[in-house]
């Protein structure tokens, strides 16, 4: 059996990060069996990548279902493909979208970049907005009327809503079946909460029932989107932005997203990436 690396993309220099499954492969196995890896790697995601032509064929299995693109997996398998071919860049042929990684080797750490699948956004529908404020224990007086609700999507879709403060992102809580109920019915991968310190600088939190896991501490396809909305909203960006995610999960990770002028193009997303493994 091919065995799994694990790695923690977006991590803060040797620490933190959100630990992600690498399988590489001669061969894909069947999803079954890729659906099996994942749950049994437990990870919020398990990337798994076998040559196909010139680049790389890549499918993402959290440990409840597949997911058409995961950023943090992305970064974390661009470390292994460097680690193991090179400083280079490599092409991967998702299930909907043809995207790059590159990997770059700094000492015990590799830094990597993904170019992201197209963006876009749309206002959230108000039936939504207000579930989810319920399901989250907020108050509509919680968010923060600069940046309104809204579906964003960056290879995956998410909900986002922008609160007002850090204390408001820290207390974040809800109940996991419900929460897992209500983003299936939606069609969300996942809910990505923030909360504005700079125009540049951002707070984060993402939760992702739907792939079986209460929270993630990093997610580079939500980054993506994110950026991508700022964008649509004629946000001050400057051309990119920072984020901090899974302070509050003791899992503090960095994230780059830097935005291109072009509205819906691809998101450069970049961050570290530590090998857990020995």
């Amino acid at each position: 059996m091919t065995p799994v690396l694990r790695i923690a993309a977006f991590s803060d220099g040797g620490r933190g990060g959100n630990p992600a499954g690498v399988w590489i492969g001669d061969i894909l196995p069947d999803a079954a069996t890729m659906q099996v890896i994942a749950a049994e790697v437990g990870f919020s995601e398990t990337a798994f990548a076998a040559p196909e032509s010139d680049g790389w064929r890549v499918r993402y299995f959290s440990p409840a279902m597949e997911v058409p693109f995961c950023g943090h997996a992305t970064i974390a398998l661009g470390a292994a493909l460097a680690h193991r071919f090179g400083d280079r860049s490599f092409g991967l042929q998702l299930n909907d979208a043809v995207i790059s990684v590159s990997g770059q080797r700094q000492g015990n750490t590799i830094a990597a970049a993904l170019q992201s699948p197209p963006t876009r956004s749309a206002p959230l529908d108000a039936s939504l907005r207000d579930a989810l404020l319920d399901l989250l224990g907020y108050a509509s007086g919680d968010l923060d009327p600069k940046l309104p609700p809204a579906n964003i999507h960056g290879g995956a879709d998410h909900a986002l809503l922008v609160l007002r403060s850090r204390d408001a992102l820290a207390r974040m809580t809800y109940q996991f079946e419900r929460g897992r109920s209500l983003m299936e019915q939606a069609g969300l991968v996942t809910i990505a909460l923030a909360t504005v310190e700079t125009p540049r600088l951002f707070h984060v939190r993402n939760a992702f029932a739907a792939g079986g896991v209460v929270e993630d501490p990093a997610t580079g396809a939500a980054a993506a989107a994110f950026a991508g909305y700022l964008r649509d909203i004629d946000w001050p960006h400057g051309g990119a932005i920072d984020i901090v995610q899974g302070e509050d999960m003791g899992a503090r990770s960095l994230i780059r997203a830097e935005i291109g002028a072009a509205k819906g193009s691809s998101i450069r997303v970049s961050g570290t990436a530590r090998f857990m493994d020995g």
